[in-house]
């Protein structure tokens, strides 16, 4: 079943963190990944609004696990964490709906 990234992080060094989009971009076909949403100005409506927020769709768990270790994606983790703050990524997995039975 299907699993979609949730990532939510305040940008504290944007010429840093430039680094990082790339490399994710270049990775995402090899695990399936697909960009549903991405935005730097996501309109708030309750909590604490966060400067960058995104969505990703992965065809499973294992396969978006299978990008956040891969030894490429490496570096461009520690450019993120390096560049951003109050970071939140979840996994969270495709609602299938009611059962029919």
């Amino acid at each position: 079943m299907a699993v979609f990234y949730i990532g939510s992080y305040d940008i504290v060094d944007p010429d840093e963190f430039q680094k990082y989009p790339p490399v994710v971009m270049a990775l995402l076909p090899k695990y399936g990944g697909v960009v549903l949403a991405s935005d730097t100005a996501a309109h708030l409506v309750e909590g604490t609004a966060r400067t960058m927020n995104a969505i990703i769709r992965f065809p499973s768990k294992e396969a978006a696990l299978g990008l956040y270790n891969d030894a490429a994606y490496q570096e461009a983790k520690r450019v993120r964490q390096a560049s951003t703050k109050n970071i939140s990524m979840v996994l969270v997995q495709e609602f299938g709906g009611a059962k029919k039975g």
